[in-house]
C-alpha cells in the first residue's frame, strides 16, 4: 500500500489513523499524527513522527512493541493491518533464511530477553543479517530495564521512519524526482 501525500492529508481521519498504525501502533502516536494533518511535505510527515516520538511514554512504546512478531515469528501480539503484515515479513526476512541453529538460538534468546524485559525484542531488522540481530539481542540482554525500553523505543522509531516512507514513497509525492 503507497499514498500521496495529498491522499494522506485528505482522507477522513478513521482511515488516515488505520494506514498510519500500519506504521506504528501506538495509538498516541497514530492520534498525533493524524491530528497534525496535513502535513504539505513529506520531511514535515517525517519531522512530525519524530516530534510526537518525544512525548510517548513507555506505556505507548509498549503498545507499539505489541504490533511486532518476534524476530523469526509471523504473528504480532496484537490485531495488525495486512500491510503491517507484510512489512514485518519482508523487514524480517533474513530471519526466514538463517540456518536451523540461528533460529533455534533467536527463540531461546528472544525467550530470555522477554522474560527479563516484559516485553519483545525489537530491532529495526531491515537489511540484517539474522546473525547479526541475534548478536545485538545477546548484547543488548545485559542492558538495564530503563535503558533497554529507551533503546527499543528508538528502534522502533527507525521502524516507524521506514514504514513511513513505504506508505509515502517519494515517487508517489507530485513532482518528486524518481529515483
Amino acid at each position: 500500500m503507497t499514498l500521496t501525500l495529498a491522499q494522506l492529508d485528505t482522507m477522513p481521519e478513521a482511515e488516515a489513523a488505520f494506514k498510519l498504525a500500519a506504521c506504528c501502533g501506538s495509538s498516541k502516536w497514530v492520534a498525533g499524527m493524524v491530528s497534525h494533518r496535513p502535513f504539505h511535505t513529506r520531511d514535515k510527515l517525517l519531522a512530525t513522527s519524530d516530534e510526537i516520538a518525544l512525548t510517548l511514554h513507555s506505556t505507548d512504546w509498549l503498545e507499539a512493541f505489541e504490533h511486532h512478531p518476534r524476530i523469526g515469528e509471523k504473528q504480532a501480539g496484537a490485531m495488525v493491518s495486512a500491510t503491517a503484515a507484510d512489512w514485518s515479513k519482508g523487514e524480517q526476512s533474513a530471519s526466514s533464511r538463517a540456518s536451523e541453529d540461528t533460529r533455534a538460538a533467536l527463540i531461546e534468546a528472544n525467550a530470555e530477553y522477554e522474560k527479563r524485559f516484559g516485553f519483545i525484542f525489537i530491532i529495526c531488522a531491515n537489511g540484517r543479517r539474522a546473525e547479526e540481530i541475534l548478536g545485538a539481542l545477546r548484547e543488548r540482554l545485559a542492558n538495564e530495564p530503563d535503558a533497554e525500553i529507551f533503546i527499543a523505543a528508538r528502534e522502533q522509531q527507525q521502524i516507524t521512519r521506514l514504514r513511513l516512507e513505504k506508505l509515502v514513497p517519494v515517487s508517489r509525492i507530485p513532482g518528486a524526482a524518481r529515483p
